[in-house]
């Protein structure tokens, strides 16, 4: 039986537990728990240092959906993500759209968790966010929006031979039952701590026959959200899992059979700051760059107005064509393309394609920055 059993979960709320395990977070002078929170502190100061919140936003919850889905085996990038926004052409449509999918999955996740009347984080909100992940990609035809009622296993090609067999069907329904209570029980142990292992327990219980692991690092950006250690999902720490991906797929199998949190969490804590500091760089760039291009689009002796309209919305609109230029502005074919022509003057947009109609541009410098370490994992 797995570690997923209603058994195993509620060693998580027992006394001992706890004791032992607030000592592996707090040796070392309170490295382990600190130190992430500290990251998780600059990164969200970070993110409130521009006007708009929106701009780092758009591209980090990309970057999470871009590494997530590498990390499942999906080829696309973060250019292709960003090129198919705009001109919905792409070589790897059926990559693009599992991370759009995922990039609209969170994006209703956090509106329902917001709205008055909407779902908590809980069983109905996961299966719906899944229901959104799996639309007409991969795997759709795998019960998409619903508990598994069949057996599905990790590894090998059947149970008996698999790496890892996640709970019988008829044991995960209770099984997510006592991870949402536990969740929702305000436990002691620090937050973020408590969103790792909340990762754990997700990926053991396996609840769903495809579409797990995304769903289980959603969960992450969602409760480090809801419990307040940051006011919107900037920290991509699939990244950290990425770098490391041997090692986290070691470090859940040895929770699992040697119950192992002290290691997973010390691995999971590292990931988080990790990908915390790799923010802050990313954001403090992306703050540069924008600052030396509005400077650049604005100096230039062929600035009009709607020129610099179109650059303040390029943090958002990083690729664009005419007609979506177009529809940003609410302008004419004339304006939007005198428009775009000076921003490629003062050397911030650059034509991609080398066509002479169906043109595309796009912003490479503040693009390079958002998708470094976003190569695919070979499949």
């Amino acid at each position: 039986m797995s570690s997923a059993s209603k058994e195993d979960f509620a060693k998580h709320e027992s006394q001992d537990w706890k004791i032992r395990y607030e000592g592996v977070c707090w040796r070392k002078g309170g490295c382990l728990s600190a130190v992430p929170i500290a990251a998780i502190g600059r990164l969200e100061i970070a993110g409130s240092m521009v006007p708009s919140p929106d701009w780092f936003l758009y591209g980090f919850v990309r970057k999470e959906a871009v590494v997530s889905s590498q990390i499942e085996g999906t080829q696309a990038t973060l250019d292709d993500v960003v090129a198919w926004e705009a001109t919905h052409q792409s070589d790897r449509i059926a990559d693009v759209e599992e991370i759009c999918n995922y990039v609209d999955a969170l994006t209703f996740a956090r509106a329902e968790i917001k709205r008055p009347k909407g779902l908590p984080l809980c069983r109905r909100l996961l299966c719906a966010v899944h229901q959104r992940l799996m639309k007409g990609a991969r795997g759709s035809d795998k019960q998409t929006g619903l508990v598994r009622t069949s057996q599905n296993w990790i590894g090998g090609t059947r149970p008996g031979n698999a790496s890892f067999v996640p709970p019988p069907p008829d044991e995960v329904p209770g099984c997510l039952s006592a991870l949402e209570h536990w969740i929702h029980s305000g436990d002691s142990l620090p937050p973020l701590v408590r969103a790792g292992l909340a990762h754990v327990q997700f990926e053991t219980i396996h609840p769903f026959l495809d579409g797990n692991g995304r769903i289980g690092r959603l969960l992450i950006t969602l409760l480090v959200e809801q419990w307040g250690l940051l006011s919107s999902p900037l920290l991509y720490v699939s990244l950290g899992f990425k770098r490391h991906q041997q090692e986290y797929y070691e470090r859940l199998s040895v929770v699992r059979t040697h119950g192992d949190w002290e290691g997973w969490t010390e691995f999971f804590l590292r990931c988080v700051i990790e990908s915390a500091d790799d923010g802050v760089t990313t954001a403090q760039r992306l703050f540069q760059i924008v600052g030396e291009d509005r400077q650049k689009a604005v100096q230039h002796r062929s600035a009009t107005v709607s020129s610099l309209r179109l650059f303040e919305l390029l943090p958002q609109h990083p690729v664009v064509t005419l007609a979506r230029a177009g529809e940003l502005l609410a302008a004419t074919k004339p304006t939007s393309q005198k428009a775009i022509d000076s921003l490629c003057a003062a050397g911030v947009l650059h034509e991609v394609t080398g066509k002479k109609r169906d043109r595309v541009y796009a912003w490479r410098s503040y693009i390079d920055v958002l998708s470094a370490e976003t190569v695919p994992v070979p499949r």
